[in-house]
Order: C-alpha cells, then sequence, then structure tokens
C-alpha cells in the first residue's frame, strides 16, 4: 500500500488522516510545518452549520453534523444557528435558501427570535433556525481526532514541511497556503478577524448563534464572553494576520444593539486568521496530478465540513469512490466554466 503523506494538521487534514487510519490504511503520515491546529483551525469561529445556498455546500454539512453530535456535548453543543431579517428582501432569501435545505433533509424552520432572552429584536421581520447546528471548539476537536488517529497508527510530525518527506500518495490540506505546494491551485488568502468581548453576564448556555442575514454579522457564546465576526466591507486580499481596530470598535456597536446585556463589555481578545479563497466559494477535492490530491480552497467553511470530507477523501484514495459526491469540487470545474458560487459567505 502507498505511504499517504497529508499536509497540513489542521481539521480537514486530522479528519482524512483519522478515517484513513479506520480505513485500514497501513502508512500515513500527518504532517504540519507549525503544530496540530496552528492555522485557521485554531483561528476559527467555531460554528457547524447546514445552511447555506447551494445544494453541494449543504449536502456536505449535513454528513458532517451527525458525527460532531456523535462527539458529545464537551466538544460541540447542538444550540442552533439563527438567521435575523431585518427587510423584507432579507426575509425572502432566507426563506428561499430554507425551501432548498429543507428539500435536503435540514430541518430549518420559521421561529419567532424573541424567544432568545436578552436579544433586540424589535427591527427583525423574520427569523429562521435551524436546532441541529450549533458551536464546537475547533482546536479541541482537531486534536481530539488526531489523537485519535495516532493511537489507530498515523504518525503525526509536527514542524515539518511535506516536501522533506519521503512520499508515494501526497494530500494537500494546508488551506491557504496549499499553492505553495501545488501553484496551479486557484487559491488566494484572504484575511479574516474574530473579537471576543466579556465578561458578559447572565449569558444562557444555550444561546444560539445569531446571525443579522443582511449585514452579515454574527456572534456566539464562548464561555462568559461573546465572539464576533463579519464580512468585512472591502475585502483583505493579504496573507498578513492583522487585526483591524476600526473593525473593532464597529462590531462592538453592533453587538451592543443586538444584544443590549453586552453594551460596554471590554476587547478579551482580537485575532486574525486566513480564509484559503477559490473563485466560486467551493472547495477544490480531488486529484490534481500524478500522485497528489488536494482537499484545500474551503473558503471558511472547513471545520464545519471536514468530518464529510475526511470520510469522502479516505474512500477515494483507497477505494477510487466514495459514498459522498464529489463531483462539484474538482479543479476541472473552473477550465470548463460550470461555476454555481457559495452565497453564504461568513
Amino acid at each position: 500500500m502507498a505511504r499517504i503523506v497529508i499536509a497540513g494538521a489542521g481539521a480537514i487534514g486530522a479528519n482524512i488522516a483519522y478515517r484513513l487510519a479506520l480505513c485500514g490504511a497501513d502508512e500515513v503520515v500527518l504532517v504540519d510545518r507549525a503544530q496540530v491546529g496552528a492555522g485557521a483551525t485554531g483561528k476559527a469561529m467555531g460554528g457547524v452549520r447546514q445552511q447555506f445556498s447551494t445544494a453541494a455546500e449543504v449536502r456536505l454539512a449535513r454528513e458532517s453534523v451527525s458525527f460532531f453530535r456523535e462527539l458529545g456535548a464537551e466538544l460541540f453543543q447542538p444550540v442552533g444557528y439563527l438567521f435575523l431579517a431585518s427587510t423584507e428582501e432579507g426575509l425572502a432569501s432566507l426563506e428561499g435558501r430554507a425551501e432548498l435545505q429543507r428539500g435536503l433533509g435540514v430541518p430549518v424552520e420559521k421561529v419567532d427570535p424573541s424567544r432568545v432572552d436578552g436579544l433586540h429584536v424589535d427591527d427583525v421581520v423574520g427569523a429562521v433556525v435551524c436546532w441541529e447546528d450549533g458551536v464546537a471548539d475547533p482546536l479541541a476537536v482537531t486534536r481530539e481526532l488526531v489523537t485519535r488517529a495516532a493511537a489507530a497508527g498515523v504518525e503525526v510530525r509536527e514542524g515539518v514541511d511535506a516536501r522533506e518527506v519521503d512520499v508515494d500518495l501526497l494530500v494537500i490540506a494546508a488551506g491557504a497556503v496549499s499553492p505553495e505546494l501545488w501553484p496551479g491551485l486557484p487559491i488566494r488568502p484572504l484575511c479574516r478577524q474574530l473579537v471576543e468581548v466579556g465578561p458578559v453576564e447572565g449569558l444562557p448556555d444555550d444561546l444560539p448563534m445569531v446571525l443579522e442575514a443582511e449585514t452579515g454579522f454574527h456572534f456566539r457564546r464562548v464561555e462568559d464572553r461573546l465572539r464576533l465576526a463579519m464580512s468585512e466591507p472591502a475585502p483583505r486580499w493579504t496573507d498578513r494576520e492583522e487585526v483591524d481596530e476600526a473593525l473593532v470598535e464597529d462590531w462592538r456597536e453592533r453587538i451592543a444593539r443586538r444584544y443590549p446585556a453586552a453594551a460596554g463589555a471590554p476587547v478579551a481578545r482580537a485575532w486574525a486568521g486566513l480564509y484559503d479563497m477559490t473563485p466560486d466559494a467551493h472547495p477544490i477535492i480531488g486529484w490534481v496530478g500524478d500522485g497528489v490530491y488536494a482537499a484545500c480552497g474551503f473558503s471558511g467553511h472547513g471545520f464545519m465540513q471536514s468530518p464529510a470530507v475526511g470520510k469522502a477523501v479516505a474512500e477515494e484514495l483507497l477505494d477510487g469512490e466514495s459514498s459522498i459526491d464529489l463531483s462539484p469540487y474538482r479543479l476541472e470545474r473552473f477550465a470548463e466554466g460550470a461555476v454555481v458560487p457559495e452565497q453564504l459567505i461568513l
């Protein structure tokens, strides 16, 4: 059996390694030039949702949620993803996506947002929620999977460049730096940031991830703090992981309006990371060269889709086909022109 080297020990690489081990692969090496989860995974928001705008992304997320539930309450909390609309146009978009999602088996429902204690909803004209969705700790989940993979025989090597390792089959799962390993990958780094404010008194344990449909502003609970994020008005196409202080203050004002108990809460920390963006915001999964397989370009959705991706990639590498349809994610789609962009990039 081939020696399989996985470049990148984030959520995607960890899931692939774990699934390969479960499927009986004899020689698997998981390498990272830094440490497990040191890249985008360790800096992620930690949302797990099935509410996407395209069928392909919904299916990947749908396949992943069951695995997150199996991890248990310490690693995944199914508190729900609540989308708020403040305009009729925004509500129409939510309801249109919900129809697609329900058709694929995702239990999205209309909801009265006032049921969430402390949430300001006077400007909300409608809302939808999926209570199966929720939040997790990306770094903790990834470390758990790496531990399981190592126990099953996977060799884990930190501080190592994959190009320095003997390999028969290379799997590129290195996020925004993946083009360094295969320059033909159409992936660009996009700097995004997160902010935590707190402590905030009285945060309910079951506070859902709350998202404003029109602005993209969203937040979740992390212990006694709130973690904030938002699609930025001007995309920062750079590999520099820098915090924009002007955005920090803007988000503090937004959380004070949407969740008044957080008004005046100090900034606990702020940090930035990189999305590995493709032209259509769908990942690249499949063979890209002789003995080279890609699983990257997840455009901010890698952690929440990683269980399904790990299973599908392991099956395809070992059996030649997978139980999950990977055809929408092949690199060739860009040359063929059949590209349907994912719209819900948070």
